[in-house]
């Protein structure tokens, strides 16, 4: 058993570095709800996901030259394309489409069901943990989402249309996520990225005539949000949510997500000028304590607990258990790089 503690060090130094990769994600696509509000207003929900996509494709395919990455092993191409369809695709043209049918709150309701899809999905066809501080956490934050919902409904009509959008972009999300993970055990974040992205731009190529067509006549500061769009939500923030999945579950990665509506009020507060009440603040606290507690971990055992007779099962976990979800259910990808 004392073999297995010199492990821990370089363990943490993995999660560390996931964990800062998935608050760069998380940073980035919440700036995104603010730049959408500027580029939605002069494109199509179609037209909009088409150019975002086409500019994180150019900026990854850069990346991609420079480090000279090449094509992702065919082992990968499934999770790849279902990822890309799902994710890269019809989630950004469904979720573009349902906030013009629905209230921001609504739509904040729907979409947040999201994590708690990526959870059941995961253990269900991945074999993911789904320990109590990860249920816990994802409901405090759940509560959050919804309060910060109810704050800002009201605020515009409401569709069924809508709703069923918000809906699929959800189960989209969460699908696309759930394809991603198996692909990132032989493929790195850039190709999974790079090439997921290629195959939502391809996926929604119908929409090139509205895109052009809208770009000729939309103010400069729509293009120049779009194009923000696909350079840092999109290459940017999706290469470092695939290396932050690599490293977990997709459950914890999922929650982790559930910052994002606090930071949408912070951002919004400070960009738009559009000042939270105080139910808006209390529900964004509420998300941040439910990610705080979902990506918490329990008290690492003391060595003399280690050597003792409870062994790896006892106590409030397991001995080093940074790389014990990673060789349990993430089939190798969560202590690669650890």
């Amino acid at each position: 058993m004392m073999n297995d503690l010199p492990l821990t060090r370089p363990a943490r130094r993995g999660e560390l570095l996931a964990a800062g990769a998935a608050a760069v994600t998380v940073v980035l696509w919440a700036s995104a709800f603010v730049s959408i509000r500027s580029a939605g207003s002069a494109y199509s929900p179609g037209a909009l996901a088409l150019g975002r996509l086409l500019a994180g494709v150019l900026t990854l395919a850069v990346i991609c030259l420079w480090r000279r990455e090449g094509p992702p092993p065919r082992t990968a191409w499934r999770g790849i394309a279902i990822s890309g369809l799902l994710w890269f695709g019809f989630y950004m043209v469904a979720l573009n489409w349902g906030e013009q049918q629905v209230d921001a709150g609504t739509a904040a309701l729907v979409v947040n069901i999201g994590p708690i899809l990526i959870a059941l999905l995961g253990a269900r066809l991945l074999g993911d943990a789904m320990p109590p501080r990860l249920l816990a956490g994802m409901a405090v934050s759940f509560a959050g989402a919804v309060t910060v919902g109810l704050s800002m409904s009201g605020e515009g009509g409401s569709s069924l249309l809508g709703v069923v959008l918000c809906l699929l972009a959800a189960v989209a999300y969460a699908g696309g996520v759930v394809a991603q993970k198996p692909a990132l055990g032989t493929a790195s974040p850039l190709q999974v990225t790079t090439y997921g992205c290629l195959v939502g731009a391809v996926a929604c190529l119908p929409f090139a005539g509205q895109l052009v067509s809208e770009a000729a006549r939309a103010p400069a500061s729509a293009t120049l949000n779009m194009i923000y769009l696909g350079v840092f939500p999109t290459a940017l923030a999706f290469t470092t949510w695939a290396y932050a999945l690599a490293r977990t579950t997709a459950g914890r990665m999922g929650a982790t997500t559930y910052a994002v509506p606090a930071l949408v009020v912070l951002m919004s507060w400070l960009a738009l000028g559009e000042v939270p009440g105080a139910l808006t603040l209390a529900g964004g606290a509420l998300c941040l304590a439910g990610v705080a507690v979902s990506r918490s971990r329990p008290r690492r055992p003391s060595a003399a607990s280690v050597d003792g007779p409870p062994g790896p099962g006892g106590g409030d976990g397991q001995p080093g258990p940074v790389p014990v979800p990673g060789a349990a259910s993430d089939g190798g990808p969560g202590t690669r790089g650890a």
